[in-house]
């Protein structure tokens, strides 16, 4: 031990060269953006191989629960389409083909979650070249998962929703009012439904949903449901605690949502009333 401790003595000034290179990395990547895009999407590519690599060992042993769990969806699709059928002097009417012709859907396989940090992200196996773009959301059967945050040609990296800087346009599905959930770091089941105003009447099991307020996710997609309601420290809104539906903790697949028209949308804040 002491020669260990006496190696290290002697590469002492090697090893204060390495911290500070790394410290002045990370200030050069952290606070300069073009620096900072470069960096991440090198070490999105990469660190994407090796997780790749590893799933593909390790998926062996969940191909069964995998399985199941892809039976268990199609047998409720199945009943689902079951309960759609028609009698033969019926009409059906298609109601949900603004949705279809404003969005499109793709899937994608979780190779790394991460749980335990503030800012928690989640890699996908799919990229540019599976037409995995920037922004998009990202779901699961359960609910809101994040949204893409980097993509490169064969992989992509998603902010969690477990992620205290993301916010997801939400509202009550009983009442229709509108706020943000937010997860606040602790818990990775449950999140905060924030700016709902005090005098808006909220029961613990309200159901959650996301509003559609935005170009990122369709109306109605399932956050969570109300856990606990108080009165927040900000006189004008609400304490809500939610319960998350998606369960982060045994992310397998997912879905990744783009708005056709989310340019068009994001066009009208250009504009600038003239004076």
């Amino acid at each position: 031990m002491q020669r260990i401790l006496l190696f290290l003595y002697s590469i002492r000034a090697f090893l204060l060269f390495v911290a500070l290179e790394a410290v002045a990395l990370w200030l050069v990547v952290t606070y300069n953006s073009p620096q900072g895009a470069v960096f991440f999407n090198s070490s999105n590519a990469l660190t994407g191989s090796l997780l790749s690599t590893k799933d593909g060992f390790t998926s062996y042993f969940t191909l069964g629960e995998a399985n199941d769990e892809l039976a268990r969806k199609n047998a409720e699709l199945m009943d689902i389409l079951a309960a759609q059928s028609f009698p033969k002097d019926s009409i059906y009417i298609q109601v949900d083909s603004i949705m279809q012709a404003n969005y499109q859907f793709k899937g994608a396989k979780v190779i790394n979650n991460s749980l335990h940090l503030r800012t928690n992200h989640i890699t996908l196996n799919k990229g540019s070249e599976d037409g995995i773009k920037v922004g998009m959301g990202v779901f699961n059967g359960e609910g809101i998962v994040g949204r893409v945050k980097g993509v490169t040609k064969h992989y992509a990296s998603v902010i969690s929703l477990l992620h205290t800087d993301l916010l997801i346009s939400s509202k009550i599905k009983s009442t229709e009012v509108f706020g943000s959930t937010q997860w606040d770091g602790k818990n990775a089941k449950f999140a905060k439904l924030r700016y709902v105003p005090r005098h808006v009447e909220v029961a613990k099991g309200d159901t959650v949903v996301t509003s559609g307020y935005n170009a990122v996710f369709p109306e109605g997609i399932l956050v969570g449901t109300v856990d606990s309601v108080g009165v927040g420290t900000e006189t004008n809104y609400l304490d809500i605690t939610l319960e998350l539906a998606a369960d982060f903790s045994s992310l397998t697949y997912v879905y990744l949502v783009e708005n056709n028209r989310k340019e068009e949308l994001d066009s009208l804040s250009q504009f600038i009333p003239i004076p």
